[in-house]
């Protein structure tokens, strides 16, 4: 089983910047793509940002080029930076991992959700 564990929400200007860490712990063989997904209050939770395990990202329309997912294998943590924080920016949000464990010689690939966390951004 894979526990993730989130940080650095919070209450922001308009324009600041936020940095969210979720690291994972756990007995696992490898972890894929670890992701991160926003809810914002009455709407659908929404992909993010997304990276591999071998370093490509991919990021939602509305963060990209303002904002970086990063990750670290040796620590089985993965980051996302926000820059210039809007309002629309607020919401929970929760990191996705995939990871892969060993079941007596078959590879079985399962997803894990942090328990979110709150970024508000005030105007």
């Amino acid at each position: 089983q894979v526990q993730l564990v989130e940080s650095g929400g919070g209450l922001v200007q308009a324009g600041e910047s936020l940095r969210l860490s979720c690291a994972a712990s756990g007995s696992f063989f490898s972890i894929n793509t670890m992701s991160w997904y926003r809810q914002a209050p009455g709407k659908q939770r929404e992909l993010v940002a997304a990276i591999s395990s071998g370093g490509s990202t991919s990021y939602a329309d509305s963060v990209k080029g303002r904002s970086t997912i990063s990750r670290d294998n040796a620590k089985n943590t993965v980051y996302l930076v926000l820059n210039s924080l809007k309002p629309e920016d607020t919401a929970v949000y929760y990191c996705n991992v995939n990871w892969k464990t060993d079941k007596g010689g078959v590879y079985v690939t399962t997803q894990t959700w942090g328990q979110g966390t709150q970024v508000t951004v005030s105007s």
